[in-house]
């Protein structure tokens, strides 16, 4: 069982800045995918960002790439969210997710509870 607990959540002026992480136990971290998820109020989750298990390779959703950056410390067990240019459409509730030995992220395994991030006008 993989637990997973998301933190760096908060309230921000659009332009702004914010870094989520999403420290992970219980399993082997560098075995499995890593992902976040966003929910915005009556909106469906939807994909954000991943990085892969073995090449580290990473994938944007169009809505975010180029300012926002996805990366993992195996060491440390944890993946972070670095979110830059914030804007009042990327307020929602980020989920980190992970995948064990496979790049579809989509398909996780795991899901933490979600720490929310609010973007001001």
């Amino acid at each position: 069982q993989v637990q997973l607990v998301e933190s760096g959540g908060g309230l921000v002026q659009a332009g702004g800045s914010l870094r989520l992480s999403c420290a992970a136990s219980g399993a082997t971290f560098s075995s499995y995918t890593m992902g976040w998820f966003r929910q915005a109020p009556g909106k469906e989750r939807s994909f954000v960002a991943a990085v892969s298990w073995s090449a580290g390779n990473t994938y944007y959703a169009d809505s975010v790439k180029g300012r926002f950056t996805i990366s993992r410390d195996n060491a440390k067990s944890t993946v972070y969210l670095q979110m830059n240019s914030l804007k009042p459409e990327d307020t929602a509730v980020y989920y980190c997710a992970a995948r064990y030995r496979d790049y579809d992220i989509l398909k996780y395994d795991y899901c933490g509870q979600g720490t929310q991030v609010t973007v001001s006008s």
